[in-house]
């Protein structure tokens, strides 16, 4: 049931052009807090961090995980996204455990880890950000356990003459590396806190 309503979320948040007008907006309050886990979204992951090094979920798995699908050459939606995200984790208790943020480029043809690199280093975007990137292969696969979408989108104005159009789902994972819930590039950061806080765990003293 969980999948089907995801699915038909992402029907209605995919694209990456000029949406400015519309993710402008607050979404308000999300009804999403405790009725969206799932152990059937966010399976395994073979890929590539920043750093050249190969990852999979277990480097992620003894935390919590924010994980957010995206591409560098995004010119507004993701950037926006990734500042709420950082937003959000800004507001979260001071007693509560940060999220580690994951960013997975849907974009491998031109994401090299040195370009997420510098892409991630962004002030705006969460500090301890982490950017991954893979084969075709790889990445498709992660995005299929994600439910996420994404597609190739020819683009004239644009310099690599494509663009990608994808969804813009946040999914918090937590430490086992199964779905709490997930909020939309919409959703608004003291929204996405207070609900995020509800899950994490207690910082340690």
């Amino acid at each position: 049931m969980l999948k089907r309503i995801l699915v038909s979320s992402l029907v209605l948040l995919t694209a990456c052009g000029d949406n400015s007008g519309q993710i402008a907006k607050s979404s308000g309050p999300q009804n999403v807090c405790s009725s969206r886990s799932s152990a059937e979204i966010g399976g395994p992951i073979n890929l590539i961090n920043q750093d050249g090094q190969p990852v999979t979920q277990e480097d992620f798995k003894g935390q919590y995980s924010i994980v957010f699908f995206g591409f560098t050459y995004c010119p507004d939606v993701c950037p926006f996204t990734l500042n709420r995200i950082h937003q959000a984790l800004e507001e979260l208790p001071d007693d509560v455990e940060t999220p580690q943020t994951i960013m997975i480029s849907i974009d491998p043809e031109r994401d090299t880890p040195d370009l997420i690199k510098t892409y991630i280093s962004n002030d705006g975007f969460p500090e301890d950000i982490v950017g991954l990137t893979g084969s075709e292969e790889d990445v498709a696969a992660a995005a299929k356990n994600f439910v996420a979408y994404y597609q190739r989108a020819e683009d004239t104005s644009s310099s690599a003459g494509y663009t990608m159009d994808h969804s813009t789902l946040i999914y918090l994972m937590d430490e086992n590396w199964e779905l709490k819930t997930f909020f939309t590039h919409e959703s608004h950061p003291t929204d996405m806190a207070s609900c995020m806080a509800s899950f994490l765990p207690e910082k340690e003293s």
